[in-house]
């Protein structure tokens, strides 16, 4: 009998832990091409799966896939240990230690860990998640000159919303720096002190993924500067991909397999049901949190996101320019990031439009 096992860790991290982090391991093959797992009453190849991920609307296929089920279906045989993180570095940091084998995380952690280790740490194994980030602010901020001189928070140093807030404010002729300092201040907090400060008057504001930016929205009375979705072609971006150790992917193919399964299985549910969907995401995160999102952080929140396996790989070399012109990462190639081969199979055999690793990868 499958059985899930949660243990819930909230980690702060020194600034730059997370962004440096790089995972030792071989070098990663292509995976092979999808077997029948799922489908077979073969003993999987290891008994257990560390998850981690952050109990955020942004990561919805994750919270979903645990609360209904489909992770468990998907994996019979395999004991899913979880660990619930604030930002992707931290995440980070756990995947290179081995304490977790996969993890729901944000594209510039994931960039991060591939360079640092020289492309030996981790694939992006699908996408989950777009849209849902912002940049929330107090009132009397009505445009990004009235930015100067501010204190601006994000998750944490070199995590995606991290980069998105310096590379906007670069672009707006604003000098910042990943130790403090500059034209304006960008202070990396927990997302849950950050609605506390900001509460306060002890920040100007905010970039945020969902649900925060509804709670601050809602909870707190601020306004949104900047919708990050108006920064790209068509609105679309990566705020959430599902990354795996390369290691693991290659020594347990079939278990990586079945957490896909579980994996787009729950992105399907979402798409097929929306009226259940709010109250099934906000259970998961009371679970984590202790307290349940107000029904219109949550309805806001879900108007804002788009849930689906493709990890638009096309937007990576972006983010890549945008998280050097940060100074969040090293330079390096990105080539062999992503391994869309297990994703692919399981897509093209649900009669699923097929992904593309738009040349970054295998797909």
């Amino acid at each position: 009998m499958n059985r899930i096992r949660t243990a819930t860790t909230i980690t702060t991290l020194g600034l730059l832990v997370g962004m440096m982090a790089g995972c030792a391991g071989a070098a990663a093959e292509p995976a092979s091409q999808p077997s029948d797992a799922g489908g077979s009453d073969a003993a999987p190849s290891i008994g257990e799966l560390h998850l981690g991920y952050f109990a955020n609307v942004t990561h919805a296929p994750a919270l979903v896939g645990l609360e209904e089920g489909l992770f468990a279906d998907a994996l019979p045989g395999v004991d899913i240990t979880t660990q619930v993180f604030n930002a992707g570095p931290a995440a980070i940091e756990a995947l290179t230690a081995g304490a977790i084998d996969a993890t729901y995380i944000g594209p510039n952690p994931s960039i991060n860990t591939f360079i640092q280790s020289g492309g030996e740490s981790a694939r992006v194994i699908a996408g989950a998640t777009t849209g849902g980030a912002a940049l929330v602010v107090r009132d009397g901020i009505d445009d990004a000159s009235d930015l100067e001189g501010t204190t601006l928070a994000t998750p944490q140093l070199g995590n995606t919303q991290d980069v998105a807030l310096r590379t906007y404010l670069a672009d707006e002729g604003f000098e910042t720096s990943t130790t403090g300092g500059g034209d304006v201040t960008i202070t990396p907090t927990e997302n849950a002190q950050t609605l506390q400060l900001f509460q306060d008057g002890q920040i100007d504001g905010a970039w945020l993924p969902e649900p925060w930016v509804s709670r601050l929205v809602i909870d707190a009375g601020a306004h949104v500067l900047v919708d990050e979705a108006d920064l790209w072609d068509d609105g679309e971006f990566p705020t959430t991909v599902l990354l795996v150790r390369a290691d693991f992917l290659d020594e347990h193919p079939d278990v990586v397999e079945g957490l896909l399964r579980g994996h787009v299985a729950a992105v399907e549910w979402l798409a097929d049901n929306p009226e259940d969907a709010a109250d099934v995401i906000n259970g998961a995160i009371e679970k984590e949190t202790g307290k349940p999102l107000s029904d219109e952080v949550i309805q806001r929140s879900l108007e804002h996101v788009t849930f689906s396996a493709d990890p638009h790989a096309d937007t990576f070399e972006t983010l890549v320019e945008n998280g050097l012109a940060a100074g969040t990462q090293k330079e390096g190639s990105i080539e062999g990031l992503f391994d869309l081969t297990l994703l692919n199979g399981i897509l093209t055999a649900d009669d699923l439009d097929s992904v593309s690793a738009a040349g970054l990868g295998e797909d």
